[in-house]
């Protein structure tokens, strides 16, 4: 109801009254009221006078009812621990394929390799449940995916030019704009689901306890609707699933990417490897040529260029 009172309300620049409201909703004006009392609650300013009501000013919030195509998979939180955690308790309930949850703040939010994600205020946090019929050593695959459709998002819809470091993280000017994150569980040889976190500096300000960050807002020197992005990103990532498989994601990836040709310091949990990033090979791993002219095939890990 409150995603069809929206609607109106934005059709009708100058105020609808009441009674019309009820009879396209076929509500009683007792319950289009109820609804309207929800709506400011939740930081809509609606002006009501005996003549009607007006939309006049609206939250910059990723409610549900936001995205009426998606209202019923999204799962909106003022604040969570971690989006991932929701996502994963979610998905071993048997949550459909496509489920997103998305938060405004997290306490816990976190990077690869268990490093703290700072989600303030002012950016977009969700992740989003994927069920495919897939084996594991594909899931790479659709990590890049992940990463170059934020990439080709914030070059067209926001005119920014988004570089992706591997595995997934987007860059500008060589400063981090947002993170990504993956887990997944299976059983025998096929995932059950995959889970894709997804950390978006906005209208925050990271600089404060990472120098080397950037946000939207300020790169365009203004603010970013975040609901808007969220939306956008969806379409274009959902559009083209079917191509999150194919090996020929991988080029796609390094049309954007900003590692390969460079000299890189990959650090996991067992090593620390140096040298010169190669390629990547059809399951993402990052090839490094070591000193020595050998091969490292890198499949996770922290990458930091030279």
């Amino acid at each position: 109801m409150k995603k069809q009172i929206l609607q109106l309300l934005r059709q009708n620049s100058h105020q609808i009254s009441g009674e019309k409201l009820s009879s396209v909703l076929g509500v009683s004006r007792v319950t289009v009221w109820k609804h309207i009392k929800g709506l400011i609650s939740h930081g809509y300013d609606i002006a009501a006078t005996a003549k009607g009501y007006r939309l006049v000013d609206e939250p910059d919030t990723p409610f549900a009812w936001e995205d009426p195509e998606r209202s019923e998979r999204i799962h909106y939180f003022e604040s969570v621990g971690s989006t991932m955690d929701v996502a994963r308790d979610l998905a071993r309930k048997g949550c459909p394929h496509l489920s997103i949850v998305v938060a405004d703040l997290q306490g816990e939010g976190r990077g690869r390799m268990r490093r703290v994600w700072h989600s303030d205020d002012g950016g977009l946090y969700f992740t989003i449940v994927l069920r495919l019929a897939m084996p594991p050593q594909h899931i790479g695959r659709v990590n890049f995916y992940a990463s170059s459709i934020l990439a080709e998002t914030l070059r067209e819809d926001y005119a920014v030019e988004a570089n992706v470091k591997w595995p997934n993280d987007i860059l500008v000017d060589g400063r981090k704009l947002c993170g990504m994150l993956s887990e997944m569980e299976a059983e025998g040889e096929m995932v059950t689901f995959l889970n894709i976190g997804i950390g978006i500096n906005v209208n925050n300000d990271p600089t404060l306890l990472e120098p080397e960050a950037m946000s939207l807002k300020k790169l365009l020197n203004r603010p970013i609707i975040r609901k808007e992005l969220l939306r956008a990103y969806l379409n274009r990532f959902e559009q083209n699933l079917d191509f999150a498989m194919s090996e020929a994601v991988i080029d796609r990836w390094k049309t954007y990417n900003a590692t390969l040709g460079h000299s890189v310091t990959v650090v996991t949990h067992n090593e620390t490897v140096e040298g010169i990033a190669v390629d990547v090979d059809s399951d993402g791993a990052l090839l490094v040529e070591q000193a020595d002219g050998t091969i490292k095939r890198m499949i996770y890990g922290d990458c930091f260029h030279e």
